[in-house]
């Protein structure tokens, strides 16, 4: 490790800090280290897009958190997987490129009284490191593009980005395969009342169709490749520790203009041998991630100052939000059971059942990076209503043409496919506790998920909807029996319980650090993502989001992390 004093340090080498590492290093003047617990990025499955089978649960990739026994979940617990690699989450996640609904970002702009989130706000944010496959219009961006994107006080901003060739890196593409039994399922969501679409990313994601994914050329685009190499490996102001934990926040009591203030003044890390001091002249920005960064700021002492107490760290600021309000996806697993109209493989199940199915699958990705093995988890998606009194589109469905009792198990020996689906918004909120003060020690997540009365009915009436569609007509040449949860099953109570047994989660929490007003209590960071009441700290990652998004939250981080680049760029030159 070199001479530790930097002027930017970066907790987290995953979607918003190999951008943000990406964005800060541009100025040379400026010294950046990023650091990050897990280790490189050079496990091939990370690359492969089926081997998330492989990075899920994988202590390579993989923080191997579970949850507490859920009440909502009929007491089960959940496996819970976070990224520990260089990439993070996106090194190991199901690569789908959502941003979500409009009224997410104007629901965020109300909540912390900053219209910089609204969706017209946000949007050149999107597009500014976006490379989408069809090029550069009003809705996306593209490598090379030079319109202006950013509104005209963020002009000098993109000055920044042309000067150092930045924008273009995060690739969006189509899949690169198709089933007819996917298709067929599209075929029956528009005959129940759902429109096609062919872009979910228009402010409004109501439709059916194929997800776009963050892959380039059949292989998974990860935030390691499209940020930090080559570009920030050339930079000799640029700094990466990998395989370092970070133990606790350095904080001290300043004396400033107004009086005394406490300030971030480093981190105290962890090499593997030795516990190291890292000092900090202007920023530390928590990216961590919505479980990593509540845990590292209680650690600090920073979060509920009770509870702090009772687990037997010093108290420096008294933040009650800190590891409350964690919000995630929760989808619903229905299988269903098909037979081929005419002799030929309908489904993953059975065209991996052979050693002979199973070669063509790895010669067909050998030589053209096609096939299954370019599959991210999901192929189709849908967003709809779970009923007609919905005023907006609250449900999402991610359809597979495969099915197996649960994620990391075999696949039936039977053809099947699998209509996932999930509440949107749910109203269910949870936590995230520090289970001691020792920061080898994973955290409590509580998501207590199925809490609420709303959540329960929407459970219930999305799984109807899978019926619907599946009843359809364009369904019906391939006979689909449903295999799981199973017919008998029909009342609200019956549904909303059969949900508690079966549902998982989608891997996206969110909110445990959430922006808010200064007067919000539960608010811990504000709109530019300033920790309050601690100066030269900043959280930059899913954990500030005060709502989650209507989707996968992957794009909408990205977004963050831009902004809050351009944010604390600008704060430096008015230093």
């Amino acid at each position: 490790m070199s001479e530790p004093i930097f002027d930017y340090i970066i907790i987290g080498a995953g979607t918003a800090g190999c951008l943000l590492a990406n964005r800060l290093s541009a100025n040379a003047s400026k010294r950046v280290l990023l650091i990050e617990a897990g280790r490189k990025d050079d496990y091939h499955w990370i690359h492969i897009p089926v081997g998330y089978l492989y990075c899920i649960g994988n202590p390579r990739t993989d923080w191997l958190y579970n949850t507490e026994p859920d009440a909502g979940l009929n007491g089960r617990q959940l496996r819970y997987p976070r990224g520990k690699v260089l990439g993070g989450c996106s090194s190991i996640n199901g690569m789908i490129y959502m941003r979500g609904q409009a009224r997410d970002y104007d629901q965020w702009a109300k909540l912390t009284g900053d219209d910089t989130w609204t969706w017209d706000n946000a949007l050149p944010y999107f597009k500014l490191h976006e490379d989408h496959y069809n090029g550069g219009d009003a809705l996306h961006g593209a490598r090379g593009v030079a319109s202006d994107l950013l509104p005209p006080n963020g002009n000098e901003y993109q000055k920044v980005l042309r000067h150092r060739k930045a924008g273009g890196e995060w690739r969006i593409e189509k899949q690169r395969l198709r089933w007819d039994i996917l298709d067929a399922f599209s075929q029956a969501a528009q005959q129940a009342g759902v429109p096609a679409s062919d872009d979910f990313n228009r402010g409004d994601n109501e439709g059916v169709g194929y997800f776009e994914v963050n892959q380039r050329n059949g292989w998974r685009w990860n935030t390691a490749k499209a940020f930090l190499r080559p570009t920030c490996y050339a930079r000799p102001n640029f700094e990466m520790w990998t395989g370092t934990q970070v133990a606790k926040l350095v904080v001290e009591t300043q004396a400033g203009a107004d009086g005394t203030q406490q300030r971030c003044t480093g981190v105290q890390v962890w090499s593997g041998t030795e516990l190291v001091t890292v000092q900090c002249r202007g920023e530390v920005i928590l990216s961590a991630g919505s479980i990593g960064s509540p845990q590292l700021l209680q650690l600090s002492g920073i979060g509920p100052s009770a509870f702090l107490r009772d687990k037997g760290v010093n108290v420096v600021y008294d933040l009650p939000g800190v590891g409350e309000n964690l919000q995630d996806h929760l989808q619903i697993r229905s299988v269903y059971k098909v037979k081929s109209p005419d002799g030929k493989d309908i489904s993953l199940n059975t065209q991996a059942n052979s050693l002979l199915g199973k070669a063509k699958i790895g010669l067909e990705y050998l030589f053209k990076q096609t096939g299954p093995m370019s599959m991210a988890p999901s192929q189709l998606g849908a967003f709809t209503r779970s009923s007609p009194d919905q005023p907006y589109p609250n449900i999402e469905y991610h359809v597979q043409p495969l099915s197996l009792d649960a994620f990391g198990e075999p696949l039936h020996n039977f053809a099947a496919f699998t209509a996932s689906v999930c509440n949107l918004n749910p109203t269910s909120r949870g936590s995230v506790h520090i289970k001691s003060n020792k920061f080898t020690d994973a955290p409590a997540i509580a998501p207590n998920y199925f809490s609420t009365a709303e959540d329960k009915q929407v459970a219930a009436d999305s799984l109807r909807v899978t019926r619907k569609i599946v009843s359809q007509s364009a369904l019906a040449k391939y006979q689909p029996e449903e295999f799981k949860p199973g017919l008998q099953y029909q009342t609200d109570e019956e549904l909303a319980k059969l949900a508690g047994d079966i549902a998982t989660t989608i891997f996206h929490p969110v909110g445990t650090a959430k922006m808010g007003l200064r007067h919000d209590p539960m608010a811990v960071v504000d709109s530019r993502l300033k920790v309050h009441g601690i100066a030269g700290l900043r959280v930059v990652d899913a954990s500030v989001m005060p709502l989650i998004t209507s989707g996968n939250t992957n794009s909408p981080t990205l977004m963050m992390a831009e902004k809050a680049a351009e944010w604390i760029t600008k704060d430096a030159e008015n230093r």
